[in-house]
């Protein structure tokens, strides 16, 4: 009784309440798979998202947490000064402020949903106080929560590496891909051996934290049935499948953010010259606090009318993109889950509220679709929009958006088949049916490259036949690199070097020469291959593409094996002694690598291993068939529990290292059937 009035108390008396009742947890069933996968059933979409928050919670309440720290300025607090930063973001752009003068701009219905979520989220730190990482954290309310979502997206579009550039004194860069990357792959039932369209959702997360995949089942009587991943703290899913149709996001590196340098008055250093006037800068003194120092420490944010502004010790620089001036992206992502079909999947689209991500699109009705969807800006010509921009002029603060159908895409091209990896867009299909970057304005910086994971697709996709749906898994688990590298710095030079003559390093070099440029466990030349990348990586920072001299191939050579004597005692190990997947207190061999379709990226720990901190998170295979319900396979890398010690805490490990698959459903019939527990929501 005294948690059901607590749950009560939040929901209503809390500030920014929504018109919606309380939601008697009872009505929702929490229904555990053999791996532990919450599939959520209730009569409406509030009461599931409600079940959503509670089940995530259940499995890494922590991470939900860490999203929301920042909408009540606990970021460093909680977590240090390495993360005291993100409440200087928060405030900076606004994530606040836009949520509330946008509000009325979300739909009813999606107001119900997040209060039902709030609800959950809420009633769960009510009664585990001790999870809880502040105690002035909770409740949270409607507004505050939705405004934690627009500051992800605005660290999403690249806020966070344009302050850093800005806090260096340094100038804009053009979007770099980042080699974490994203597969996604959509073909049609006219390309596949079995009859059905085929969709491949694979997004490479980190494997823990708040941008680590969630796996979930929801299902409502309001005609919501999907399955699929979503990142901490989101109430429904963002990429995935319901009975109709799927889709899958991977990030995309056009350009949506400009840097402006504002022209100071001398007279008045807060005032900057706009079209021929000196306009005050808006100045706002917040107070931060890190985690062990008890005093506050006060910092001046500042916004001109292109938006947040920082001060370093060329001047005054405003930073202006789309993600902070749309509070929707939660809301979008909710109507695509709730789609039938192609007509209303695109027209969730248009509401053009998620300011960024490639879409891959299939359907059961034989539609296969790709947009590398992003908020746009129209800007003038006559202006050097990579470079730092005037800030004294109304022709440089642009204020619309490029309407959606006028962005990259594809509807069922003849090829039959589209994909992405994070490379162009304009390379996304067989060769006749791509779209020409020339079609498209210079001045937004689509993409335009190919990557190894692009090139190697293209490698072994059967244009000229029909591919099969054991192949079509092949292709995604693929760690072999294409004939010809892709990466930013050419190590031709390494492969060249005459070990007769460079004695030293010989055993590396004929090693070397010999790898057949595969990333499995067993791979002595994969070994080499790994600690080079990241050396050179370091290295060569910031500088252009280029082919590595013979003197750098030498030093690199030099540094592996000084690496491997230090860390191994020997220069004679596999890639699996290398790198390993490691969860609490167990370690196994990892195969793969950056840029690879089955790729890993690393960090150091202890004697020299490298830990896999990221890679091929949540992957979903999807067969859709014009009649009854999508054939569902998925593997996570871990497994659906954060906790040590929970059975379903690495249970997937086994089968993702094995390459294999789980079997999903829609079915809720089957879902009860094999259930490994049944459960409301615990007051």
């Amino acid at each position: 009784m005294k948690n059901m009035l607590i749950i009560f108390f939040f929901s209503f008396f809390a500030n920014n309440i929504i018109a919606q009742a309380p939601i008697n947890p009872t009505t929702i069933d929490i229904v555990r798979d053999s791996f532990g996968v919450p599939h959520i059933f209730a009569k409406t979409d509030a009461e599931v998202a409600y079940g959503l928050a509670w089940a995530e919670a259940e499995d890494d309440f922590k991470s939900m947490q860490q999203l929301l720290l920042p909408t009540k300025n606990l970021m460093g607090r909680v977590l240090g000064k390495n993360a005291v930063a993100g409440d200087f973001v928060f405030a900076l752009f606004r994530c606040a402020e836009i949520t509330e003068e946008k509000w009325n701009t979300l739909s009813p219905a999606f107001l119900k949903l997040i209060s039902g979520y709030v609800q959950g989220i809420n009633a769960y730190a009510a009664s585990h106080k001790s999870e809880v990482l502040h105690k002035k954290l909770f409740p949270i309310t409607e507004k505050e929560y939705v405004s934690s979502s627009v500051f992800a997206l605005t660290i999403f579009n690249g806020a966070d590496q344009a302050l850093f550039r800005i806090f260096n004194n340094k100038e804009p860069e053009a979007p770099e891909y980042n080699k974490k990357g994203s597969n996604a792959f959509a073909i049609s039932s006219t390309k596949t051996t079995t009859g059905e369209s085929f969709l491949l959702i694979n997004a490479h997360q980190p494997n823990t934290g708040p941008q680590s995949f969630y796996e979930a089942h929801l299902c409502s009587e309001e005609g919501l049935n999907i399955t699929g991943g979503l990142l901490a703290g989101a109430p429904c899913i963002l990429h995935g499948a319901n009975e109709n149709l799927g889709w899958a996001h991977t990030v995309n590196f056009c350009d949506r953010l400009d840097e402006f340098q504002l022209e100071m008055n001398p007279d008045n250093d807060l005032q900057y010259k706009f079209d021929g006037q000196w306009i005050d800068l808006e100045v706002k003194t917040i107070k931060l606090r890190i985690k062990g120092i008890p005093l506050n420490i006060k910092r001046k944010i500042y916004w001109s009318k292109y938006g947040g502004t920082m001060k370093n010790k060329k001047g005054f620089f405003s930073m202006r993109l789309g993600a902070n001036m749309k509070i929707g992206a939660l809301d979008q992502w909710y109507q695509m889950d709730k789609a039938k079909n192609y007509t209303e999947f695109y027209a969730a689209l248009n509401k053009q509220e998620l300011s960024m991500f490639n879409i891959m699109y299939a359907d059961k009705y034989d539609t296969i679709f790709y947009i590398n969807n992003a908020a746009m800006p129209i800007r003038a010509s006559g202006y050097n929009w990579k470079k730092t921009l005037p800030g004294n002029t109304s022709a440089t603060l642009w204020q619309e958006f490029r309407k959606l159908n006028t962005l990259p895409q594809y509807v069922n091209p003849k090829s039959g088949f589209l994909f992405n990896t994070n490379h162009s867009s304009f390379l996304a299909t067989a060769t006749a049916d791509n779209l020409t970057a020339t079609s498209f304005a210079k001045q937004d910086g689509w993409e335009e490259y190919n990557l190894n994971r692009s090139v190697r697709f293209m490698e072994l996709f059967p244009q000229s036949e029909k591919l099969s749906y054991e192949k079509f898994k092949a292709i995604k688990f693929d760690q072999q690199l294409p004939k010809k590298l892709q990466y930013m710095y050419d190590i031709e030079p390494m492969f060249l070097l005459d070990e007769n003559v460079n004695i030293e390093i010989a055993s590396l070099i004929k090693t070397f020469k010999n790898w057949d440029k595969r990333g499995n466990v067993e791979s002595k030349g994969a070994a080499i291959f790994l600690l080079t990348y990241e050396y050179l990586k370091k290295k060569l920072q910031g500088q252009t593409p280029r082919v590595i001299t013979n003197e750098e191939a030498i030093e690199t050579f030099m540094y592996v094996k000084n690496y491997m004597q230090t860390n191994f005692g020997n220069t004679d190990i596999m890639l699996g002694d290398l790198q390993k997947l490691v969860r609490g207190n167990k370690e196994w061999s990892l195969s793969g690598f950056p840029d690879l379709l089955a790729p890993q990226w690393t960090e150091k720990m202890k004697n020299g291993k490298l830990k896999s901190i990221g890679g091929d998170g949540l992957i979903m295979f999807i067969r859709f068939a014009k009649v009854g319900l999508p054939k569902i396979e998925t593997i996570n890398v871990y497994g659906a529990n954060a906790k040590i010690g929970n059975k379903h805490f690495d249970d997937q490990i086994g089968m993702y290292l094995k390459k294999q698959t789980k079997k999903m459903t829609l079915d809720k019939v089957d879902v009860y059937k094999n259930a490994e527990s049944i459960y409301h929501p615990k007051l």
